[in-house]
């Protein structure tokens, strides 16, 4: 099984999320849960479209990290 890092961005209509190493991979949803669910299947649909056409499947290799800042 394969984790590849997910960056949801909240919007003026709801959030979006993208996956930064599917590149061409974007959801839009209005509700976090209804976004999450969008990426989810779009990552898997995504791989699929991929191998169908023959195409390299890019390896997880993002990493995403919270960093505490006292501001």
């Amino acid at each position: 099984m394969k984790q590849y890092a997910v960056v949801f961005e909240k919007t003026s209509t709801g959030w979006s999320a993208y996956a930064p190493d599917l590149p061409g991979l974007g959801v839009a949803g209005k509700t976090f849960a209804e976004t999450q669910q969008l990426i989810r299947e779009g990552i898997e649909f995504h791989i699929e479209g991929l191998r169908a056409d023959g195409e390299h499947v890019p390896e997880p290799t993002t990493r995403v990290s919270e960093i505490p800042i006292s501001a």
